[in-house]
C-alpha cells in the first residue's frame, strides 16, 4: 500500500523521492528537491496521501503522524553515502541489536534497497517486476555519481552507531 503511495508521490514532480525505508513507527527518505519551498510542499502531499492511506486501511480516521519530518540538507559525497546505508541498512542494524524489525534477507525488502543499483553484489528480488516503482531516478550530482567516489554499497554495510 505504501508503495503505491510512494509510487504516485513520484509521478507528481513536485519533488523526487530517491529512497526510502519503511520502520515500526517511522520512515527515512532520501529526497531531491529544486528549493524549501518544494521540499516543503513535497512533503506535506506525501504525509497526506500517507495518512489517508493508512486511515483507510486500518479503518479509522484522524492524525497519523505524531510529529513532523527532520531534515538535512546533505552536501558532501561522504554525507550522501552514509545517508544511503542509513536508510538502505538501518532496519537491519535494528535487528541486528534484537530491536522488533525483522529483515530475514541480504537486503530490506521494507526500504527502497530492491531498486537500488549501486551494491557490489549482484541484487535480484523476485516479485517486483509487476509493481509501480515507489522511488524516482535522482538527478543530482551527490546522489547520481558524487557519492560512488567513496565505493560502491554492500548488502552486508549497516549504519554506524551514534
Amino acid at each position: 500500500m505504501l508503495l503505491e503511495v510512494f509510487a504516485k508521490a513520484c509521478a507528481r514532480g513536485r519533488f523526487r523521492l530517491t529512497h526510502f525505508a519503511i520502520l515500526n513507527d517511522h520512515l527515512h527518505m532520501l529526497v531531491e528537491a529544486g528549493d524549501r519551498s518544494q521540499l516543503i510542499r513535497g512533503l506535506q502531499g506525501l504525509a497526506i496521501r500517507i495518512a489517508r492511506a493508512l486511515n483507510k486501511h486500518w479503518g479509522r480516521r484522524g492524525k497519523v503522524f505524531a510529529d513532523r519530518y527532520h531534515d538535512r540538507v546533505l552536501k558532501t559525497p561522504r554525507e550522501v553515502r552514509n545517508a544511503l546505508v542509513y536508510v538502505l541498512a538501518n532496519g537491519k542494524k535494528h535487528a541486528a541489536q534484537g530491536r522488533e524489525v525483522q529483515v530475514p534477507g541480504a537486503i530490506d525488502t521494507f526500504t527502497s534497497a530492491p531498486w537500488f543499483d549501486g551494491f557490489r553484489e549482484s541484487v535480484r528480488v523476485r516479485g517486483i517486476e509487476g509493481l509501480a516503482r515507489p522511488v524516482t531516478a535522482a538527478r543530482t550530482w551527490l546522489l547520481t555519481l558524487g557519492w560512488r567516489r567513496h565505493g560502491l554499497l554492500s548488502v552486508h554495510d549497516l549504519p554506524a552507531t551514534a
